[in-house]
């Protein structure tokens, strides 16, 4: 008998203090789990912005390059009244295909259909001065080749696809800007 009134006064503490122990380890564990949420989305929040701002830049790269393989800008930038016709058709497509290269990362931060556009537009552009390059004789004066590639420009129907590709590009920012994706 007086055992099991020892183990009965020793079973009266520890049944209390188990169920605080498990209480305690219980309590604990829920507030760390919702501390490492809380930093993890600290966390996250601080990485959005981060490529939030990269996208951003990169959108502003992509439509700074449509604007600058456009005749309308690229010819006033490296046009030189010595050049002949040859010597400005191989400055254009060097001048796209260079600026192509720099901007070859940005396609990670854009989507599929701004890159593809932005390829498009590119190759468009190619084609055109190809075109019209091929038409005159290469020796012939580079004012010939300017006169032309801006005649094309001006007379052609509908929006230029330098243009078209700026609309997609600005959509997809305020997009972007609106929702955080795409």
């Amino acid at each position: 008998m007086d055992v099991t009134v020892t183990l009965l006064e020793i079973l009266k503490y520890t049944i209390p203090a188990v169920v605080v122990l498990v209480a305690c380890t219980s309590i604990i564990n829920r507030f760390i789990a919702a501390e490492n949420r809380r930093k993890q989305m600290a966390i996250f929040e601080g990485a959005q912005d981060v490529t939030l701002r990269l996208r951003l830049q990169a959108y502003e790269r992509m439509a700074l390059f449509v604007e600058r393989i456009s005749a309308r800008q690229l010819i006033p930038r490296i046009y030189d009244g010595s050049m002949a016709v040859r010597d400005l058709h191989i400055a254009m497509t060097m001048t796209i295909r260079t600026e192509f290269e720099h901007n070859m990362s940005q396609q990670i931060y854009v989507s599929k259909n701004v890159w593809e556009t932005v390829k498009g537009v590119k190759e468009q552009e190619l084609n055109m001065i190809n075109r019209i390059a091929q038409s005159l004789d290469p020796d012939a004066p580079g004012r010939e080749l300017h006169a032309r590639i801006l005649e094309v420009v001006a007379k052609a129907e509908g929006e230029l696809p330098t243009d078209v590709a700026l609309q997609i590009i600005n959509a997809e920012v305020k997009t972007v800007m609106q929702y955080g994706s795409y």
